[in-house]
């Protein structure tokens, strides 16, 4: 992964609440965003589902990444985000919380150095421990087996 000061990502206004979205690399897709119904159309992901998805896709980023540096190959993890909306001081809705589960899909005891791959892999993901500054994230660690191997922050 490349380091930069910085990421570019321009967004133009198509209709109502709905937004095309560019990224500062040729390569990657336009994303349509908008707002969910009565407000916007559901034509594409909202700002809370994107923010949840960085979440959630970074923890999962990082994880594979420890797992491969330790010489495992897990094959495909299986992650789900729960965003839990709450209302501040004002009344105003705002993500009060989100938990991530991942999933690997191999056993406890089949994984190497899973001690370490665990202590260290959140560590690594720059999205969650940016929020985490304002939001509580909550992690679970689960193997094949549905044994729960790590949680933190919950």
């Amino acid at each position: 992964m490349s380091e930069s000061n910085s990421t570019v990502i321009q967004l133009r206004q198509q209709q109502d609440y709905r937004f095309e979205v560019r990224f500062d690399k040729d390569s990657i897709p336009v994303l349509v965003t908008d707002e969910g119904a009565p407000i916007g159309a559901d034509a594409g992901p909202s700002p809370t589902q994107l923010l949840g998805t960085a979440v959630a896709n970074c923890l999962a980023a990082s994880l594979l990444f420890a797992l491969r540096k330790f010489k495992n190959e897990p094959g495909p993890l299986e992650v789900t985000a729960h965003l839990h909306h709450a209302r501040n001081p004002q009344g105003r809705l705002r993500v009060g919380s989100i938990d991530v589960e991942l999933r690997i899909p191999m056993q406890a005891a089949q994984i190497n150095m899973l001690d370490r791959i665990l202590t260290i892999f959140e560590d690594y993901c720059v999205v969650t421990q940016s929020v985490r500054a304002a939001i509580p994230v909550g992690v679970r660690v689960l193997d094949a087996t549905a044994t729960v191997l790590q949680v933190t922050g919950e």
